[in-house]
């Protein structure tokens, strides 16, 4: 059954996922590149393809998202997937169910930090990237379509899963201030969700916190790349992956007219979340 990492883009994803490989995929807890290879994400050019799907043709690769997460399941064992993707129903053809999903670590962060990392990433203006976070449904991919839906649409579609008592709602600050804390309470949650008990192996969990710190991966990556680094669009040159981190800071860097303007449009949740 699947585990979803879901969240907006450039909201701490990336982390969460190092994490939890470093801990399940090595034998000692210490963090590389590799092993965030062992999480897939969905939708995925290669996850389709794998499964003798056309990722090509938006329409169609929806009408099978439920077989390729059928597939996935067929494997019969808890699976960490990965997803930018807002929780739609399109046409009538939904992203998941229940059947498939066995619930959801929802990472989310501050809007006002988000936005200046999206355009970063994405070789864009800060005003561009804060248009997006209010007005943008979907990111045209090669070849495949993630539909992202707005800052706020992303973070109200996966609190269904509260009824179901299978959402875990993880906060970026959390995960920088908080490391150990915040960890722990997302292996709970795993070992519930899967009906284990819960222990930790100390030794592995110290060399998680240590070989996943911002300093860290930002050096693996001057050292060694990062194959999820996305390209300048005129350059064509890789954008650093690990550019800010926790050095972002909103009231230092965003225009008063951008924080205006996302405060207005994220009101509700940012007050829900404490960011106002």
């Amino acid at each position: 059954m699947i585990i979803w990492l879901a969240s907006y883009p450039k909201s701490g994803n990336t982390l969460v996922r190092s994490m939890l490989t470093s801990y399940f995929f090595s034998n000692d807890g210490i963090f590389n590149f590799d092993l965030i290879k062992n999480i897939k994400q969905f939708p995925s050019k290669e996850l389709f393809e794998n499964f003798g799907f056309d990722p090509s043709d938006t329409k169609e690769a929806i009408k099978n998202y439920i077989k390729i997460q059928e597939k996935i399941n067929n494997k019969n064992s808890l699976q960490f997937i990965k997803t930018h993707s807002y929780l739609f129903n399109i046409n009538n053809y939904a992203f998941t169910n229940l059947e498939n999903s066995l619930g959801v670590i929802y990472i989310v962060r501050d809007p006002r930090n988000v936005v200046t990392s999206w355009a970063n990433h994405n070789s864009s203006t800060v005003e561009d990237s804060s248009n997006y976070l209010i007005n943008q449904i979907e990111t045209i991919g090669s070849p495949i379509t993630v539909f992202h839906g707005t800052w706020s649409s992303h973070y109200q579609s996966w609190k269904s899963f509260q009824f179901q008592d299978r959402y875990l709602l993880i906060k970026y600050e959390d995960l920088i201030s908080e490391r150990k804390s915040t960890f722990l309470k997302i292996l709970k949650f795993i070992c519930r969700l899967n009906k284990t008990k819960y222990t930790v192996n100390l030794s592995k969990l110290d060399n998680v916190l240590e070989s996943t710190s911002f300093k860290n991966m930002k050096d693996l990556e001057k050292s060694k790349g990062f194959f999820e680094a996305a390209k300048h669009r005129v350059t064509k040159e890789k954008i650093t992956f690990f550019n800010q981190g926790p050095g972002n800071d909103w009231k230092k860097s965003l225009d008063k007219n951008i924080i205006s303007k996302l405060e207005k449009a994220f009101k509700v949740e940012m007050e829900e979340l404490n960011y106002l």
